[in-house]
């Protein structure tokens, strides 16, 4: 066995309020715990949205009665809530703006209300952008002189920029995200619908760059972005897999097949996370795996309401035994107790 840090997701979408037929606070964060995470960050592009003082004190409300983890809290940016939205900023962890298309409502057409937000915003900024967004994403930073942070970077041409930006001095950090990493455009002809997220699977070229470049990465998150197999199967599937479960033996498995060392792993999945956002130290919280322990991943995660996964069937190596979280054991003999 080797002990780790309770580990944190930097990118999780627990679906609540409003859609949790797909997820929810308990079922998510028993997912988390049951995947070695210790501390999830949530999105905002619920139903509706987090983006001002009373949906945030909902969920706020929701988090201390329901998840089983530390949750913090990301509010959206939207057009409506750009001479509020500042003033919830010691209550969230980071302001959360979509350029690119994404499930939910919160996508922003115009950049001018980036700029208006990021001027405002006091404290970290995440930002879904791609392509030309991205590029435009990391000139704001530029100018304003703020730091941001590019989420599940998935493309060549991005991570090639990124670096570029990184080399130059731009105030930008990143992630990637497990399904990039390992899956390709071939594998979604094979998932079809279940291999469709946002952003899209890419090429093998894109795949191998973003192992190529991991040593500008910052964090690898999940996206766990959970939909029920109806949905995933009907006329327009909504983009997005889950992940809070099979993110850490996918990346034991990439420790076992020589791609990163284990301190590598702790870096990606605790030090940048805690980095990136800020955030504290959990007292006496801690993993415990067995790197060399084989098993293949089966047909659906244990505690997910999602009850597929794109990962079924692939074989990894390193199984999680135990997590205790401020001293209690909540996750032993591939059960979570809480």
């Amino acid at each position: 066995m080797i002990a780790l840090p309770g580990l944190i997701d930097a990118h999780v979408h627990l679906r609540t309020p409003g859609q949790t037929h797909k997820e929810d606070l308990d079922t998510g964060t028993c997912a988390a715990i049951a995947g070695g995470f210790t501390h999830v960050l949530d999105m905002p592009n619920t139903t509706p949205p987090i983006s001002d003082e009373h949906t945030l004190q909902a969920k706020r409300i929701s988090i201390r009665e329901h998840a089983h983890c530390d949750v913090s809290q990301f509010l959206g940016a939207s057009p409506t809530n750009i001479e509020t939205a500042h003033t919830l900023s010691k209550r969230v962890v980071g302001l959360k703006i979509y350029l690119g298309e994404t499930h939910g409502p919160l996508l922003l057409y115009n950049p001018a209300t980036a700029i208006a937000h990021m001027r405002r915003w006091p404290g970290h900024v995440a930002v879904h952008a791609e392509g030309w967004q991205l590029v435009a994403t990391i000139g704001i930073a530029r100018l304003l002189n703020r730091h941001v942070h590019c989420c599940h970077v998935a493309r060549r041409t991005d991570i090639l920029f990124i670096r570029q930006a990184k080399e130059s001095g731009a105030p930008i950090t990143c992630e990637v995200t497990p399904h990039h990493m390992w899956l390709t455009d071939e594998d979604a002809t094979r998932l079809h619908a279940m291999g469709y997220m946002k952003p899209t699977l890419g090429t093998a070229e894109d795949r191998r760059a973003l192992w190529e470049h991991l040593d500008v990465v910052d964090c690898v998150a999940s996206d766990h972005a959970p939909h029920t197999r109806m949905e995933k199967d009907g006329s327009t599937p909504p983009p997005g897999v889950p992940g809070l479960e099979t993110t850490l033996p996918l990346m034991l498995t990439a420790v076992h097949e020589g791609r990163l060392t284990m301190d590598r792993l702790v870096e990606l999945l605790y030090n940048g996370p805690r980095r990136v956002y800020g955030l504290p130290e959990q007292p006496e919280t801690e993993i415990e795996v067995a790197p060399d322990e084989t098993y293949v991943v089966g047909k659906a995660p244990l505690y997910t309401k999602c009850d597929w996964t794109p990962f079924a069937g692939q074989r990894v190596y390193g199984r999680l035994h135990q997590v205790t979280l401020r001293g209690k054991t909540v996750y032993q003999n591939h059960h979570v107790n809480v």
